[in-house]
């Protein structure tokens, strides 16, 4: 389960600074930017529930106890 939300997480900033290097090179003016940072808003969304679902099942407990 670590590595799954490490991998995530991974991507989640992959995506995040891949939007800013196209905002960058493109001057506002692709649509890279969007593109990247709509990936990582489905990666966050994802990691997210992904957590509340191993929550729910008892995989994760909180305070790790």
């Amino acid at each position: 389960m670590h590595i799954i939300v490490y991998l995530l997480i991974a991507l989640i900033l992959f995506s995040l600074i891949s939007g800013l290097v196209f905002l960058v090179r493109d001057r506002g003016q692709g649509e890279r930017t969007v593109r990247a940072l709509t990936w990582r808003i489905g990666l966050s969304i994802g990691l997210f529930l992904l957590i509340m679902l191993a929550y729910w099942s008892g995989i994760v407990s909180p305070n790790g106890s």
